[in-house]
């Protein structure tokens, strides 16, 4: 166990590869109830926050979006599903209470229910596990029966493989966890999480994306809505299109190292002895069997097959820019 956006999570049950090669082969199940879950009313309000058509998104779907501040930076990353009555906002554990004050400090009525539980089942044997969720399709939302236990389904995931997030009230959790597992889905923790959502190319953060990093920077441009871009009324609209029409001056990456040593956050990278950029995660993939990174290196560096030298323990490790994902994703569309 170890500490977490001040929570007690677990790292590993019965160790990382072994949850992560779970994940990739069958179905690996993840407690991620420290994320906080809050309901709006107000799609257009909310709107105004974010650069993401939230108006146009349709009853029973799920959208990827952004929080940004003024100067385009980003305050979270979050999934926000229109269940019909309402919108539903999943936040990130460390950012939830800085979310919300936002919200609020915006004029936005936010209600909050984070003592529900919040479950996620990843990997190609996640149906057999959810089969409520069967009709479902990427990025669908619903609110299903599962085990007898009601829910608000959605299937996606941040694992790059198909699967579902799971919300409950938080007394009814641990009798939903204990259904899951005893469907088959194996206990994996923040290990393989980390490892499984990198190889993925899909970013963290606090570690590759924080509020002094440009949406465009981090390559999250399809979270980035040409008709909100246009009509440039969102906070933070003007700073984005002033990076999406000068071009950035840096990006994020993947990373691919020779060897087996890991670049870790903060590792330097370099071409020829001069810094061009810093690593911003890394790790060992299990699925590679090598070594993988993200990290922000000089725009004109950025494209696929670019030589870099990452240093760790003070010796350069050679490695290339390698295209997103580093595994490719399976998600049911």
């Amino acid at each position: 166990m170890v500490e977490f956006a001040g929570y007690e999570m677990p790292l590993q049950y019965q160790g990382i590869i072994a949850e992560h090669q779970a994940c990739r082969t069958a179905a690996a199940l993840f407690d991620v109830s420290h994320m906080g879950q809050v309901e709006i009313a107000d799609a257009a309000a909310f709107e105004h926050l974010v650069p993401g058509d939230i108006q146009g998104l349709k009853p029973g779907r799920q959208r990827y979006t952004l929080l940004l501040n003024e100067a385009g930076g980003i305050i979270d990353d979050l999934m926000v599903a229109n269940i019909g009555p309402h919108l539903q906002a999943v936040l990130n554990a460390g950012r939830k209470d800085v979310d919300v004050a936002h919200m609020r400090a915006q004029g936005l009525a936010v209600v909050t229910h984070f003592d529900r539980a919040l479950l996620a089942v990843q990997g190609p044997k996640a149906v057999e596990v959810v089969p409520e969720g069967a009709k479902l399709k990427f990025m669908d939302a619903a609110a299903l029966d599962v085990a007898g236990i009601p829910c608000i389904v959605t299937r996606s995931g941040y694992t790059g493989e198909d699967g579902f997030e799971i919300g409950c009230a938080g007394a009814a959790g641990e009798a939903l966890a204990e259904a899951l597992l005893a469907r088959g889905a194996v206990p994996a923790g923040l290990g393989a999480r980390d490892s499984l959502r990198l190889e993925a190319g899909l970013c963290l953060y606090g570690n590759d994306i924080g509020e002094n990093t440009s949406p465009v920077a981090a390559q999250l441009g399809f979270a980035l809505s040409k008709k909100r871009l246009a009509a440039d009324d969102f906070v933070g609209a003007a700073a984005v299109n002033a990076v999406l029409a000068a071009g950035p001056a840096r990006m994020l990456v993947g990373i691919r190292l020779d060897g087996r040593a890991p670049a870790r956050a903060h590792a330097e990278i370099r071409l020829r002895d001069g810094l061009v950029g810093e690593v911003t995660s890394g790790c060992f993939a299990p699925s590679l069997n090598a070594p993988i990174a993200l990290g922000y290196v000089r725009a004109d560096l950025a494209k696929p097959g670019t030589a870099l030298d990452l240093i760790v323990r003070d010796k350069p490790l050679p490695g290339e820019v390698a295209a997103l994902p580093f595994v490719p994703h399976h998600y049911v569309r």
